[in-house]
């Protein structure tokens, strides 16, 4: 073995022995090379707009498809893996329908710093190591991280397009550590799902338009978290109650019988966050909202697109007595509120209801709350 061999051995293994160290469950590497298939299927991702509202992916488009152009000088992609595994199925919350389902990710601290956090450590020992130059990145810079994460072997990209592992399913958050440090490359890992089309069956919208494709626009994660206008209405009544993101296609893969319950306490769920009632949510103004999910990831949104989502699942429960919540808020200076308040009425109260409350107010000075108005007057209902 030569003195460059014996050099990348060692800074290969002492990566991976930090990783451990700081509590990530599955470091791997790739190389900067390793998804030559990407550039041309994320351009037919954005070409057929399945990206929805996010322009940013168009506008990063190039860095993302490949890490050379991102950074030219890496030489070896560390791929970082936590398992956030659920201590109970996220999924029993959606039978309740008078609480809100908050997606796993979502129920303590926010992952990106917790993450981040971590890798600067490791980052920074094995540059002084090393002395190679590093960069570290979770989820917001343009990487392609599950597909790098495939092909280092963490796992494999399955039908719903997330990563599934062996050991962990469907629950790991992924970070990368890029490189100008020449390291040893792990083998890529091979598709496990065979026949298997559990998540994309357990899908409430329809999200997936063949195996492998995520179509966003359709995806109740994006449509709660990412975008920012009104909400389809024909999309609505299948959100349920899930007011932040959505595990169902996560929670569908039966790799998870093989998942454990994750170690690191910074990501167990606060007790309060596994089924809070709509109605308490409904009362949080936005000093109210930043204190409550202060450090969540859910904080991100704003009380507004929050206070949307919340209004959604208020007008799918069925339950009568979150018509006063409802009401509290027809006022609310936010639009979008107000629009929500609207169709949450509509299906809350009984036509005669609706149309005496609707009667009873000024028309309104924003387009896509009096459009509600409007909409929710014509459906026929009893």
């Amino acid at each position: 073995m030569s003195g460059n061999e014996r050099l990348r051995r060692r800074l290969t293994d002492f990566v991976k022995a930090e990783a451990a160290d700081k509590g990530f469950d599955l470091c791997r590497i790739a190389r900067p090379d390793a998804i030559p298939q990407a550039p041309a299927r994320l351009a037919e991702f954005i070409t057929a707009g399945h990206h929805g509202s996010m322009a940013w992916m168009e506008e990063t488009q190039a860095r993302r498809a490949d890490p050379r152009v991102l950074w030219s000088e890496v030489r070896s992609i560390v791929l970082f893996g936590m398992n956030y595994g659920p201590d109970h199925d996220p999924r029993a919350v959606l039978a309740q329908t008078d609480r809100a389902a908050i997606s796993v990710y979502a129920q303590n601290r926010d992952y990106h710093d917790l993450i981040k956090g971590r890798l600067k450590e490791v980052a920074t020992r094995f540059a002084a190591r090393g002395g190679a130059d590093v960069k570290v990145f979770v989820d917001t810079a343009p990487v392609m991280e599950k597909p790098l994460a495939a092909a280092a072997g963490l796992g494999w990209q399955g039908k719903h397009t997330n990563l599934v592992s062996r050991e962990y399913g469907s629950w790991l958050f992924l970070g990368s550590l890029f490189t100008t440090a020449e390291l040893i490359f792990d083998e890529a890992e091979r598709d496990h799902c065979g026949s298997c089309r559990a998540c994309l069956d357990a899908c409430p919208t329809a999200a997936f338009p063949a195996l492998y494709q995520l179509d966003a626009r359709r995806c109740i994660s994006y449509l709660t978290i990412e975008h920012k206008g009104p909400i389809d209405r024909e999309l609505r009544p299948l959100i349920g109650n899930r007011i932040y993101g959505c595990d169902d296609c996560l929670a569908a893969c039966p790799w998870n019988k093989f998942a454990a319950t994750a170690s690191e306490m910074k990501l167990a769920a606060r007790e309060d966050l596994k089924a809070p009632q709509i109605a308490d949510l409904l009362t949080l103004d936005d000093p109210g909202f930043r204190t409550f999910f202060s450090g969540s990831p859910v904080k991100r949104i704003g009380r507004n697109r929050f206070v949307r989502n919340l209004l959604i699942a208020a007008g799918n429960s069925g339950d009568r007595t979150l018509i006063a919540p409802c009401r509290a808020l027809a006022d609310d200076p936010a639009p979008e509120v107000r629009a929500m308040v609207a169709w949450a009425l509509s299906r809350l109260m009984t036509a005669g209801e609706f149309r005496d409350f609707a009667a009873g107010r000024q028309p309104d000075a924003d387009t896509d709350v009096r459009a509600e108005y409007e909409a929710a007057g014509e459906a026929d209902r009893p």
